[in-house]
């Protein structure tokens, strides 16, 4: 796709984004002073402006802005230092590690995304207003929850409303927040972020998730008494990657089984490949206990005795403060709601 330029206002200087390495300067001020208020009621501030300060503050870089935009990386910038001198604050530092928001950047974000989000509602409605055309309700879930939870939820929501489309987006933690905090989705499934990360936003668990360590049903650990650090090391280790919160259990049983020092492992939240490694490749797979429930079952894969039970982790639905509910979208909640009961209980039922 073309990139393109975005049309801006001559009489607003922009920003220094765009010069690798430099920090933005401070907007101009104007000899008569202009309130947030009245410049959002002048109409100064535009969709062009919250749409790209959005994207830099999800992606973390001017360039990958631009590129999820499809316009070039100065517009980006230009745009941004528009909207900075409009505010009349600093909303991005620029440095070797991207483009990050200062405390004032951190503050606006759940407005701007509110104000995107109502707008893409508002011409969703009257896409909709007066012609039979079936919704979309846009769903965030962790790739590691989305094997136990998502099938039952969607078979409870389709029986209520099978016209409506539901778009189901995996990803890390942090990266599903910033989907919902982008307007991207309706709802995230996850796990509960540091206070910061949840600003504007409401946490409600569900159900708590078990560690469980998992072979294949033949493999030579099953029948070993006495799993030590270098029994593991002679096989593929799967875990979590590094900095989610289920990587800090699965430390932890490492660490039990003395084996917290191995050099060589496999990080991914992939579930297909985790199992493909796990029945392939003799791979030690440290996984949450819902997604390997039905291959167990089936003795294709078998559990590893645990130095101790890794700790449950806490499973809960995310949404925003701000967020106009849909009937659909209630409806898929209460569906969510329902399977994360069943899971507690197979949980409960397991100990």
């Amino acid at each position: 796709m073309a990139k393109k330029s975005v049309p801006s206002d001559p009489a607003v200087a922009p920003g220094k984004l765009n010069e690798p390495g430099a920090k933005l300067a401070k907007p101009a001020r104007s000899a008569k002073p202009v309130t947030p208020l009245a410049n959002l009621t002048s109409g100064r501030i535009k969709f062009r402006h919250l749409q790209c300060f959005l994207a830099v503050t999800q992606f973390g870089s001017v360039q990958r802005a631009a590129d999820s935009l499809s316009i070039t990386q100065p517009a980006v910038s230009k745009t941004i230092g528009e909207l900075e001198s409009i505010l009349d604050v600093r909303l991005f530092e620029r440095g070797r590690r991207g483009a990050a928001p200062t405390r004032e950047g951190r503050l606006f974000a759940p407005h701007a995304a509110a104000c995107v989000g109502a707008l893409r509602e508002g011409v969703d409605e009257l896409s909709r207003h007066g012609v039979e055309m079936p919704g979309t309700v846009a769903l965030g879930v962790l790739p590691t929850v989305a094997p136990a939870l998502l099938p039952p939820t969607l078979a409870a929501f389709r029986a209520h409303w099978p016209d409506v489309s539901v778009r189901v987006w995996t990803g890390s933690n942090s990266q599903l927040l910033e989907r919902l905090k982008s307007a991207d989705t309706d709802l995230v499934v996850g796990r509960l972020s540091e206070p910061e990360g949840m600003l504007g936003m409401t946490f409600e668990q569900l159900y708590r998730e078990p560690l469980t360590v998992v072979v294949r049903h033949d493999h030579p650990l099953v029948h070993e008494s006495n799993i030590t650090a270098s029994v593991l090391a002679r096989f593929p280790v799967v875990v979590p990657p590094f900095g989610t919160l289920i990587r800090q259990s699965a430390e932890s049983v490492l660490t039990a089984f003395g084996a917290q020092a191995l050099s060589s492992l496999i990080e991914t939240l992939s579930v297909s490949l985790g199992r493909a490694l796990a029945l392939h490749n003799d791979a030690v797979w440290f996984v949450p206990s819902s997604v390997v429930e039905h291959d167990i079952a089936l003795k294709l894969l078998a559990r590893l005795p645990m130095p101790f039970a890794g700790a449950d982790e806490p499973i809960g639905l995310i949404l925003r403060h701000d967020r106009v509910r849909s009937p659909a979208l209630d409806s898929l909640i209460d569906a969510i709601r329902e399977a994360g009961r069943q899971r507690e209980a197979v949980r409960i039922g397991m100990k």
